[in-house]
């Protein structure tokens, strides 16, 4: 929570005050801004995790929760008797509302806690999908080189074969060409170099994918009983 960042969007000075204090008394706190209904603007805001929206000026709260984007996580804090209030319920049934009465600071924090934890998690689990995704196309590339090796170690074989039989009569070539010929020899070595560390990467990593397959089916299987 100590990374997160949260908008605390009211226009009683009091309310932003206790709540502030009350969230700097954590063991973790986040990232607060204080804005007013006057200064808030959706598209100018700071980066947010979680906007808390308290007691606002008479006919603002409506304007203040049209601007702001679904996806945005909203704590709405205010009189549950508010007319306003029983407007808006219908039209954002989303939106997390804690009565302001006497305990409204602490249920707030609690509230705040969980959705900032389902907010990182969901964030965990989106970055974890995009690493997933990229280690898929990863995968996928070498799967390819794989396939390809045989066809790529023909090509080189081949190479080096015509490569070494000119250099076997360099009267025949002039030092251009000779010194052209000689350095597809070497840039082919090299790239059969690369090609048979690959073939040793593939191997080691297929044994280290089986020895763990191995200790994952001797973890799970059962322990046979004592005689």
């Amino acid at each position: 929570m100590r990374h997160a960042n949260v908008i605390i969007l009211t226009d009683e000075t009091e309310f932003a005050r206790l709540l502030t204090a009350c969230w700097q008394a954590e063991r973790q706190a986040p990232v607060i801004t204080v804005l007013t209904s006057d200064l808030w603007q959706e598209q100018q805001a700071p980066a947010r995790d979680l906007v808390v929206v308290g007691p606002v000026g008479e006919g603002k709260l409506s304007n203040v929760l049209r601007s702001l984007d679904p996806s945005t996580a909203v704590i709405l804090c205010v009189p549950a008797h508010s007319k306003e209030f029983s407007q808006l319920r219908s039209k954002y049934p989303r939106l997390v509302h804690v009565p302001l009465r006497e305990d409204w600071a602490q249920t707030l924090l609690l509230v705040a806690g969980e959705s900032l934890r389902r907010i990182e998690t969901v964030r965990l689990a989106r970055q974890a999908e995009r690493i997933a995704a990229k280690n898929e196309k990863h995968a996928t590339l070498g799967r390819y080189m794989l396939e390809m090796k045989h066809s790529v170690n023909n090509a080189l074989t081949s190479m080096l074969g015509n490569a070494e039989l000119l250099l076997l009569e360099p009267g025949e070539l002039s030092s251009q060409s000779l010194a052209q010929i000689k350095t597809i020899h070497s840039m082919a070595l090299r790239i059969n170099e690369v090609m048979q560390r690959f073939s040793s990467l593939a191997s080691e990593m297929q044994e280290a994918e089986n020895a763990s397959q191995a200790e994952t089916e001797e973890a799970s299987s059962p322990i046979a009983p004592r005689r």
